[in-house]
């Protein structure tokens, strides 16, 4: 193997060797057994290791390259000098959280993706992985680096609800011989974990909840951002750019919101589409139905936009209720690699009372088809790629791809009315305040309660959606800029392409040149594209 192939190869297992409940959730074999150590000693190494590797990157010269090998020394150089860095920072020890960054939330979605085999011997480990993060928030404290008494009272109730279930229907339990070690084992360890976070000092108040507060935080922020969005835009450039969308979204509010619901300005389509009680489920099974709709829809109209794919199946499912009460409306799961899981648009079903029906096909399609299961199915169909091409993620890129999508199902008829339409326009709303709010809070130092209020008044999601979203911006700093910043890239990359070849122009074409190379930085996503001009 040559020296590119094999630094790949090391990266490859480095991330997930540190991440094994990553490991399961894109079904990489190897790791069900383990757990993340959190330490911040296993985060020096960590880094010295890739340290390594990347030094010995340095040394492999571009010349003579192949073009696919020139893309996977440049992806291999950013994501070793990214995670390095973001190890360096340490920003989890102050996360907090009861989202789906949260310790809890991580095991009780991704443990039970764990194969039989390994299952028990990594429920043994998890009373070692609280006390892990437990340690760690601790020692953070003690440098004076707070976690939120906001993310600290969710982290506790989350755990106080999982821990009031009988231990015959916990989550991680998968048969009776697996009681005891859940009884002896995970509960008690929950329980240190719960003290630790009651114990913690000087947690920072909702005025006071972005990284701007916590010592090494605003360099950290920046080094999140070019992180998560591959581009070298500063939080006030980002700020200025979610201003400008949210006031053209605005306009479509109204256009929209006239057709669709008789309403006059903006504001009434968005009081109307958050209060009206009409537009609401009312009961579980008609998101499900909902969902699974709009995704075999989607599948059915792929061939017209899109090449032909051999790649994994997707299915719909409810999020379990140990998670859902603080988590987002959705997510998806990757198929495992060796074929063995298909691909999976987790929905949120809690309180469906308090669930908008007009959120959920432009949902779907982001996070099944045409968005994120064809996304990274097609990426992990590669074979021809290197395993670190097909199994990385750059959010700018996949989330940019989620976001893209939801505007092309329009355009390829997949909405059933306007009514969800203004779903989609929701949808770009509440992307376009992500990069207001999040650079507000980690940058211009806004409190969680004037996050709040201007999602409130310029998207239609629920005030316990709006709530859930504003908390997840504050434990995951800079990932919720992924979405609109990666977006806009695609769009102005096709409307290039469009101008360029004129009738030549191919969108299914286009697509295939964004989806086939694994995930990209936008950079090099942008040199992919338009060398075919």
């Amino acid at each position: 193997m040559d020296t590119l192939g094999r630094l790949g190869d090391e990266y490859f297992r480095l991330h997930f060797d540190a991440d094994p409940l990553l490991a399961s959730v894109f079904g990489v074999e190897g790791r069900d057994s383990e757990v993340p150590d959190p330490s911040r000693e296993a985060a020096h190494a960590q880094r010295g290791r890739l340290a390594r590797v990347e030094a010995e990157l340095g040394t492999v010269a571009r010349e003579g390259l192949s073009t696919q090998e020139k893309i996977s020394h440049t992806i291999l150089g950013r994501l070793l000098r990214d995670e390095q860095r973001i190890l360096h920072d340490g920003v989890s020890e102050v996360a907090v959280t009861a989202s789906i960054a949260g310790p809890l939330a991580q095991v009780v979605s991704a443990v039970p993706m764990t194969r039989d085999a390994a299952y028990v011997a990594r429920l043994g480990k998890l009373a070692g992985y609280f006390d892990g993060h437990a340690e760690r928030y601790q020692q953070a404290a003690a440098d004076g680096r707070f976690p939120t008494e906001l993310g600290v009272r969710q982290a506790i109730a989350q755990v106080d609800a999982y821990l009031s279930t009988p231990v015959e229907q916990d989550p991680l339990l998968r048969d009776a011989d697996q009681k005891n070690i859940i009884k002896e084992s995970v509960r008690p360890a929950l329980q240190r974990f719960r003290t630790a976070l009651d114990e913690l000092p000087g947690a920072r108040g909702d005025d006071k909840v972005g990284l701007c507060h916590v010592p090494g935080g605003p360099d950290a922020y920046r080094t999140l951002i070019a992180a998560y969005t591959t581009t070298e835009f500063g939080p006030e450039e980002i700020h200025q750019i979610g201003l400008d969308l949210v006031a053209g979204l605005r306009e479509e509010f109204k256009e929209r919101g006239g057709r669709a619901l008789k309403a006059r300005s903006a504001e009434e389509t968005i009081t109307r589409l958050r209060d009206d009680k009409e537009l609401r489920f009312t009961e579980k099974g008609q998101i499900v139905d909902a969902v699974t709709a709009a995704l075999r829809k989607a599948e059915e109209a792929v061939p017209d936009w899109f090449a032909r794919y051999d790649i994994a199946p997707c299915v719909v499912k409810e999020m379990d209720p140990a998670e859902a009460e603080n988590s987002v409306l959705g997510y998806y799961v990757a198929p495992a690699a060796d074929g063995s899981r298909p691909g999976a648009h987790v929905v949120n079903t809690f309180r469906p009372e308090s669930r908008a029906r007009f959120e959920y096909e432009v949902l779907a399609f982001h996070e099944s088809v045409p968005g994120h299961h064809l996304q990274i199915a097609v990426a992990q169909s590669r074979d021809d790629l290197p395993r670190f091409r097909r199994f990385t993620y750059f959010d700018a890129h996949g989330e940019g791809w989620g976001l893209y999508t939801e505007r092309l199902t329009d355009e390829m008829g997949l909405y059933t009315s306007e009514l969800s339409r203004l779903g989609m326009v929701s949808f770009d709303a509440w992307r376009a305040c992500r990069l207001v709010v999040d650079t507000g809070m980690h940058h211009f130092g806004w409190s969680r309660e004037r996050a709040i209020s201007y999602m409130r008044d310029n998207t239609a999601l629920t005030e316990t959606n709006i709530a859930n979203e504003v908390d997840r911006y504050i434990a995951m700093p800079g990932q919720a800029l992924a979405y609109m910043l990666g977006r806009l890239r695609i769009q102005q990359l096709r409307e290039r392409e469009r101008a360029a070849l004129g009738p030549a122009f191919d969108i299914r074409a286009f697509h295939h040149e964004v989806l086939a190379h694994g995930p990209l930085p936008l950079d090099t996503l942008e040199e992919l594209v338009a060398s075919r001009w």
